[in-house]
């Protein structure tokens, strides 16, 4: 009993080394999202505007806490929603290639937004008023996944096959890609060029105050997440072995895509749609730590998106005073690679 305890302790000590290596870099890149940027403010000054102290220009305490600081929390929140998403789908569809745009959520985002931009010019009009701004394409984006989610869950409770409910997925996403390329065709210039802007993702789409806002719906998706750990761990057996557990198939599914739901839902709607992160993290994850155990495995598939989408954001951020580039111009230069190592060293499938 010593020598398994012993044994035990030793390898729990062992998972915990790329969390504690994730924590460190995420502080670090959290502390450079705060200090780098296209205006140039001296260290000592973000300091004192991070303490409360008062400071030579107002505009820089302005700068810090209504955009970098929100820009950074959300970058941290999204990289960590989306990765986690991209776990539990490629789990419960037993494929490497599984990400949280497979099942057509983020092209039901895309149809809220485009139906904004494209079809109402960015208002939406309700009753003598008008819902104008990002409020009304926030509003439409959520709207838009969530109505998928609640398509696929409804297919989910009527097809027991993993398969053909990825299917379905995907062709309600062909269909709804259909549609956003019909409101291109007919829709102003103005309209598409908006429309391309918001569909090349941004972590600076969350404003100080509805910070709170996202950050909650964020977290109860990540605790949904969090809870399904076992039923995770039963399904990398198959099915029947979950079955035999006690584990409920059909409650699982629904509450994994609940979560996705949300949690893609969410991010897409106030960042645009995010390519890559959910596809390529838990892999890097999983090579991390060499197991395919989601107790660990979460958490450590948390920390690594949320790393990566700091360092993203840091990464749009080089330009400086010339601007920003697009985080879809950034993502699949760090996610790619990991894809193709994944398709070539795997190419018996998923652990």
């Amino acid at each position: 009993m010593a020598k398994r305890s012993k044994t035990h302790n030793f390898q729990f000590s062992i998972l915990n080394v790329p969390l504690l290596l994730c924590l460190g870099i995420i502080l670090l890149l959290f502390a450079a999202n705060l200090f780098y940027g296209s205006v140039s403010i001296p260290a000592s000054e973000v300091f004192t505007i991070l303490s409360g102290g008062e400071v030579q220009k107002p505009a820089w305490e302005y700068i810090i806490l209504e955009s970098r600081l929100p820009q950074a929390l959300t970058a941290l929140l999204s990289g960590a929603a989306l990765s986690v998403s991209g776990l539990m789908l490629q789990t419960a569809f037993n494929n490497p290639l599984a990400g949280p745009d497979i099942l057509g959520i983020n092209s039901g985002a895309g149809l809220g937004a485009a139906i904004v931009l494209l079809l109402f010019g960015g208002l939406i009009p309700s009753g003598n008023l008008f819902l104008g701004g990002s409020l009304a394409m926030v509003g439409a984006a959520f709207v838009g996944a969530l109505l998928v989610t609640l398509l696929i869950l409804i297919f989910a409770s009527r097809l027991r096959s993993h398969t053909m409910l990825l299917i379905v997925g995907m062709m309600i996403s062909y269909i709804v890609s259909s549609a956003v390329s019909l409101l291109n065709f007919f829709s102003t210039a103005e309209g598409v060029q908006s429309y391309m802007m918001w569909g090349m993702g941004n972590f600076g789409g969350v404003s100080r105050t509805s910070l709170p806002l996202f950050a909650t719906l964020i977290l109860i998706g990540l605790g949904i997440a969090v809870s399904l750990v076992k039923p995770l761990n039963a399904l990398l057996l198959g099915e029947r072995y979950a079955e035999n557990l006690g584990v409920n198939i059909r409650r699982t599914r629904s509450l994994l895509l609940l979560s996705t739901g949300l949690l893609v839902a969410v991010t897409t709607a106030y960042c645009g749609p995010i390519n890559f992160i959910g596809l390529a993290v838990p892999h890097m994850a999983r090579l991390l730590l060499g197991t395919g155990n989601h107790r660990p495995l979460l958490p450590t598939t948390m920390l690594c998106g949320a790393a990566i989408a700091l360092l993203c954001n840091l990464i749009s951020s080089l330009p400086g005073d010339q601007g920003l580039l697009p985080l879809n111009a950034i993502t699949p230069i760090i996610g790619a690679p990991i894809i193709i190592y994944v398709i070539i060293s795997r190419r018996k499938g998923f652990s």
